[in-house]
């Protein structure tokens, strides 16, 4: 493993914070790496310093292949002051802190490594092993959709998503739906508001409306427990002496699988349109992300070698476990029909993503290199 830490080092000190992305440097120093080592690397250009890159290492076609997935895009590293430089990928103490260094360059890093070392035993494979590095997951998941785009899912039968989970298995994620309700009113003189229609008041009737009525239709599941809404965001009017003739309220809701976007779109649409027959009301319900859940079955094949990998690999039982956040697996399963096996396992740790001195433990960052060989070695077989 020699020069792994080091080539996460430099992959830490390349800027790609969302937005803008920037993304294209992380895929060019991916693509320097695994060139040349018997592996096809096509690295597709998105615009604006912005791609996406796929590695391939060929297999003799009698497996379906694996994919290996992770972003390359980062969050800003906020206005909290760090004790290291965020962009220096600082050493120091068996850690190496950095934006990206949990969340999840690590992940990804460890996964091209692995690549790597598979390609150089001269070892053949009976499928494919694919790394999908992709752009824009914080924001948008632009790669992704490009990569569905582009028929990447062909062929494939399982894969595993490197986010943080400091080390345990995840095999389900909640989904992201988020809401952009506007309220249309209409201006008036503060002095004379009989004249006007205020769109702050009748968002006011929007929200009690949602927590009086609203109800999701859905299952608890048995590891991701129910969906939850929160009103994130809302902004209104122009000064005191005027009355609002817009008001705009953002709503961040987290589904389970089994749930309908488009069933709790309707309903709240339903309260909406319900509120405008009975008032001078006008709303407009608008889709800011869109992101499905995902939940791969306990007794999936696919779980139970990833469990039994990293049982050998760590010498301790793995239990299995869900997560709250959303990863581009949301998109590359629903173009799979839902039925694509999904793992999330990374060496990060999911409660340092998006915090003030970030970082990832250098002896996990080594033994995630390991497990990620063993397991394409133990799932494409040879």
């Amino acid at each position: 493993m020699e020069g792994a830490v080091e080539f996460l080092r430099k992959m830490l000190r390349l800027k790609s914070v969302n937005p803008p992305g920037d993304e294209e440097p992380v895929a060019k120093l991916i693509e320097s790496l695994l060139q040349n080592n018997g592996i096809e690397v096509v690295v597709k250009n998105l615009g604006e310093n912005r791609a996406y890159l796929v590695a391939r290492l060929k297999g003799s076609g009698k497996n379906k292949s694996l994919v290996f997935t992770g972003h390359m895009d980062t969050v800003p590293p906020g206005e909290i002051e760090w004790e290291f430089d965020p962009h220096a990928a600082l050493e120091h103490e068996g850690r190496i802190y950095g934006r990206g260094a949990s969340d999840m360059k690590s992940g990804l890093a460890a996964m091209a490594w692995a690549m790597l070392q598979i390609a150089r035993s001269g070892r053949v494979l009976d499928g494919d092993l694919v790394l999908a590095a992709t752009a824009g997951e914080e924001v948008d998941c632009l790669g992704a959709r490009a990569m569905v785009e582009d028929g990447l899912l062909q062929g494939v039968g399982a894969m595993v998503v490197g986010e943080p989970s400091n080390g345990e298995i995840f095999i389900a994620h909640k989904g992201a739906l988020w809401l952009e309700v506007i309220s249309y009113g209409k201006t008036a003189h503060g002095s004379m508001p009989d004249q006007g229609v205020n769109a702050i008041e009748h968002m006011n009737t929007a929200i009690n409306r949602l927590h009086e009525r609203f109800q999701f239709r859905f299952s608890p599941d048995p590891l991701l427990g129910g969906p939850t809404l929160n009103l994130a965001t809302i902004s209104g009017g122009v000064k005191t002496n005027v009355v609002p003739d817009k008001c705009q309220l953002q709503i961040d809701i987290r589904t389970v699988p089994g749930q309908s976007h488009g069933e709790i779109i309707q309903d709240i649409q339903a309260l909406l349109t319900e509120i405008e027959r009975e008032s001078l009301a006008k709303f407009e319900l608008r889709v800011l992300n869109d992101k499905a859940p995902v939940g791969t079955p306990a007794d999936d094949e696919f779980v139970k070698l990833v469990q039994g990998v990293a049982q050998d690999t760590f010498a301790r039982e793995f239990g299995l476990q869900g997560v709250r956040y959303f990863t581009d697996a949301s998109v590359f399963s629903v173009a799979a029909g839902g039925v694509l096996p999904v793992v999330i396992w990374g060496p990060g740790d999911e409660k340092l993503a998006h915090q003030p001195n970030e970082y990832v433990e250098v002896e996990k960052f080594r033994s995630a290199i390991s497990f990620y060989k063993h397991l394409a070695e133990k799932y494409l077989g040879a």
